[in-house]
């Protein structure tokens, strides 16, 4: 049957090992959704140019509908010698309709016929990718609302530099999500060009509409270089450059839900549902499902650097080294959208620990910087010296085993006669994230103007 559908120029069979390693069925199987619409749109348009009769038109799109439920079934029988889904769709439409299966291929190629079925499988999957980062940044600003005064450690390389609210930090993310969003939004616009009509890679002399194919399967044009239609895979590397940027910032978060989680930190605790035991130790909760989203980035980078591997030296037009784009795309992709969802679960039911953020960020000297920025602004020293006073008041404190709070207004004119009592106003933590209120800074009330304006962008607001 292989040689058959290739056509008279072979005289024998494929060898086993080049069976085995020519074949795409057992993963390109999956863009049978794709690939009918695509035959759908194409008969109907060489019908309606006259390339092919109606009577023909009408067969092969009810012979295509019948194959779809087939495989939807589950009923259909795909075959390695078949290679790949246009060739184990095309052989079975052969069965049902006879001849007229064969006219189907008119004016165009597996080429442009794969090249059309990816960028449909790529479009359909940022859509639903799009579609779960809004509810992951949706849960992140529920969060962020019911967190908007609770205080927590701000660190710098992991040691505590400044309180903050929990609500700021978690809004944090929903930033990132938002360029994430963008970034595969961008990448969609770009992908929306139809291949359909570019044959092997030189066009065809067939009088086609490529327009009519591109609106039937909503793109927003054809391609306008058949030798590039054929050729491109951008619109998959940007696909999943995008979603390896996506995916480090999941790992971020999963690292700090990992770190929090710990019995050290104690900030949070994940439920069971997304958590597991140890089988020697019955004391561990372990945080395998954000262990798991930390790792996803390892396969989701691994596809990019793979594909971009393939295409690096490629020749124009097509070269079957191609073929391995799809496998590494649909296993990224795959990924990127269960670490979504883990993700969006493990935040929505995690319990938050305020009373142990709350003395975490009271620790460490964390109002530093406040006495720093008072000594500016009612003593009128510059920022400079400010900060060299504040670092004698932090060793006077460490040497007194006692936090800045700790000490009296005697030891504070021990360090500098300019210090009064109105300093210890600005050692509270409280005060400390109160007094953040600089636009994207982590005062409470500035958590809740940023929870409202996200809301509004999400399409939530009340």
């Amino acid at each position: 049957m292989s040689n058959r559908m290739w056509g008279g120029r072979f005289s024998s069979g494929p060898d086993a090992i080049m069976e085995e390693i020519n074949a795409s069925i057992g993963f390109d199987h999956r863009l049978y959704r794709q690939d009918i619409a695509g035959s759908i749109a194409h008969a109907q348009m060489l019908a309606e140019t006259g390339i092919l009769t109606q009577a023909d038109r009408d067969a092969i799109i009810a012979g295509l509908e019948q194959v779809r439920g087939e495989i939807e079934s589950q009923t259909f029988t795909f075959s390695r010698a078949l290679e790949d889904i246009h060739m184990n769709v095309e052989s079975r439409l052969k069965d049902l309709i006879g001849d007229a299966a064969g006219r189907l291929h008119t004016a165009r190629s597996r080429n442009d016929q794969v090249a059309t079925d990816f960028r449909l499988y790529v479009r359909d999957a940022i859509d639903t990718i799009v579609a779960q980062l809004k509810t992951l940044q949706l849960a992140f600003v529920d969060r962020a609302e019911a967190e908007a005064a609770t205080i927590m450690p701000g660190f710098t390389h992991l040691q505590s530099a400044q309180p903050v609210t929990f609500g700021h930090h978690l809004l944090a993310y929903v930033e990132m999500l938002g360029r994430d969003v963008g970034r595969f939004e961008d990448a969609r616009k770009r992908l929306n060009e139809s291949p359909l009509g570019s044959a092997a890679l030189a066009g065809t002399s067939f009088p086609i509409d490529r327009e009519m194919t591109a609106t039937a399967m909503g793109f927003d044009r054809p391609t306008a270089n058949s030798l590039d239609a054929v050729s491109d895979r951008d619109f998959v590397l940007e696909t999943l450059a995008a979603a390896s940027i996506c995916a480090v910032h999941l790992s971020r978060f999963a690292e700090e839900l990992v770190i929090w989680s710990s019995a050290q930190f104690g900030f949070i605790r994940l439920s069971d549902k997304f958590s597991t035991g140890s089988s020697i130790m019955p004391q561990k909760r372990n945080p395998d499902a954000a262990e798991l989203v930390r790792a996803k980035i390892g396969r989701i980078l691994g596809a990019l650097t793979s594909l971009l591997v393939v295409m690096k030296g490629l020749p124009l037009a097509y070269s079957k080294d191609m073929q391995e784009d799809k496998e590494v795309s649909f296993d990224a992709l795959d990924s990127l959208s269960l670490s979504l969802a883990a993700m969006t679960g493990m935040l929505g039911d995690l319990t938050v620990n305020r009373d142990k953020m709350h003395a975490a960020a009271a620790s460490g000297f964390s109002t530093a910087t406040d006495i720093a920025d008072w000594l500016v602004r009612e003593a009128n020293i510059p920022f400079r010296d400010a900060h060299h006073i504040t670092g004698q008041v932090v060793a006077l404190a460490e040497k007194k085993g006692c936090g800045l709070d700790g000490l009296t207004i005697e030891d504070f004119k021990t360090v500098d006669e300019r210090i009064d009592s109105r300093i210890h106003k600005v050692l509270s933590v409280e005060n400390s994230v109160k007094s953040r209120k600089s636009y994207g800074g982590t005062a409470p009330d500035n958590v809740l103007a940023q929870v409202a304006r996200w809301r509004q962008i999400l399409g939530t607001a009340e």
